[in-house]
């Protein structure tokens, strides 16, 4: 069976945060849980995430998620280091298991990898592989020194290579793979012999090689891949490689993007053919965007569904479902529990709050719909306010199919504005509206002749 350990113990001293390292988002996900994807996509049925330093975050974090977890104790009394790491874990590991051991701390490993380097170390029959990089400046990392067959003698960290070692480029991601049985063995043989006092799991490899097992190195073509999360300036270069991803697939999906480099959009997010992107959009959590739609410029969408056809220019929508044919903006505001019919305008400095407007309705600019039920063909004049807090609870307002409420009126909830109702502009409205019915609620316009001289 193939199995993967998943390093996530450290305490990520240099993230200088509370919350554990790996639980840092890139596009709007925990680092670890694209770790865990990656395995498991490569078809890795046994999944163990080794917990340390902010193990109650990272397991309530996962608790939903189909992975064992093993704990590696905290404290000066014990050793640190990957080795202690994987031995933690070691109760998991089944003799015939072939093993990878992934950083939870590198989410951008793809499972095309991860895949190719299990199908490498099996085919070549290896009892260990290190997936390995070629790069151009492998200042302190581990050096590969191989053998004249192509096989590995051992690995060098840069701290220990002498002038020759300095110069080779292909160094140890830090992504092994091991035969399960003979794992177990090497780590019996760890020490803690270094100037840190740990267990290192690359000794293994040399561990191994000294009993005559093959050792196998597979370079990996993409060193981005192998990028880890130590700090915020490394979290945004692999968040920065991650959304590059993430556009890249939407566009090959048949979406167009203005400029990919001022598009952000989440893990999750689902976007349409035919739909464009504008400069400035950020799609988050689990937005859906429908087909043919026109998104942006300047426009943030969190955990919301848009159909198709819909145009929200330079807007805000948060937790709010807006149906086909439907347009917000610009400079309007969805708050969570909007949700609008067909055919709706929401226009320019329009907020809109726990409330529901049918099809056909619209509310062009300066309004404010709060905690409403709107029907259809409804017309809200400039400047309505929906009055819905008295100080202490939010009430409700009803306007029914069809009614024109003019502009500048408040609507004190709760009350109803019944079908192809008329509210006169300039009204306040305490009381429910018949059927049908023109309701003014307005002070009578007094002149005053000669009064007004004088008075600047």
């Amino acid at each position: 069976m193939n199995m993967s350990i998943i390093l996530a113990a450290g305490e990520g001293t240099r993230m200088k945060s509370s919350l554990s390292k790996v639980l840092h988002k890139v596009c709007g996900r925990e680092i670890v849980k694209y770790v865990i994807d990656s395995a498991k996509n490569a078809g890795i049925t046994k999944n163990v995430v080794v917990l340390g330093h902010s193990k109650e975050q990272v397991r309530l974090c996962l608790n939903d998620i189909d992975v064992s977890f093993a704990e590696q104790p905290i404290g000066s009394e014990y050793p640190y280091g990957t080795g202690y790491a994987v031995m933690c874990a070691e109760k998991f590991i089944n003799d015939d298991d072939t093993v990878v051991l992934l950083c939870g701390d590198g989410p951008l490993i793809k499972d095309s990898t991860i895949k190719n380097f299990l199908d490498y170390h099996k085919n070549g029959d290896y009892a260990a592989s290190i997936l390995t990089c070629i790069i151009n400046n492998p200042f302190g990392l581990g050096r590969i020194i191989r053998n004249s067959d192509n096989t590995v003698s051992k690995i060098v960290e840069h701290k220990d290579a002498n002038i020759d070692e300095l110069q080779i480029k292909e160094i140890n991601s830090g992504i092994l793979c091991f035969n399960g049985k003979l794992l177990k063995e090497a780590l019996l043989k760890l020490d803690t012999n270094n100037s840190k006092n740990e267990y290192y799991i690359t000794d293994a490899i040399k561990i191994l090689g000294t009993l005559g097992c093959k050792i196998g190195a597979f370079i990996l073509d993409d060193e981005r891949e192998i990028k880890a999360v130590n700090d915020r300036a490394q979290l945004f270069e692999v968040t920065k490689i991650m959304q590059d991803r993430i556009n890249e697939m939407h566009m090959k999906n048949g979406v167009t993007m203005i400029d990919p480099n001022s598009t952000y959009i989440d893990y999750d997010v689902v976007v349409g053919k035919e739909t464009i992107i504008y400069p400035g959009t950020i799609l988050e959590k689990a937005t859906i965007i429908g087909e043919n739609c026109i998104i942006g410029p300047n426009t943030r969408i969190i955990n919301s569904a848009i159909k198709n056809d819909v145009t929200i220019e330079s807007s805000k929508v948060i937790d709010s479902f807006v149906d086909d044919n439907s347009s917000v903006g610009p400079f309007a505001y969805l708050r969570p529990g909007t949700k609008l019919g067909k055919h709706v305008k929401i226009g320019d400095f329009v907020e809109v709050k726990n409330s529901v407007i049918g099809d056909g309705s619209k509310a062009s600019h300066l309004s404010y719909i709060g905690d409403g039920e709107v029907g259809k063909d409804v017309n809200i004049g400039c400047a309505v306010v929906f009055v819905n807090y008295d100080g202490k609870k939010k009430h409700k307002t009803i306007v029914k199919d069809g009614a024109f409420v003019g502009s500048n009126s408040n609507l004190i909830a709760p009350v109803t504005i019944e079908e192809e109702a008329y509210v006169a502009c300039g009204s306040t409205i305490t009381d429910d509206v018949e059927k049908e019915a023109l309701a003014i609620a307005r002070a009578r316009q007094v002149n005053k002749p000669g009064r007004g001289k004088g008075r600047f």
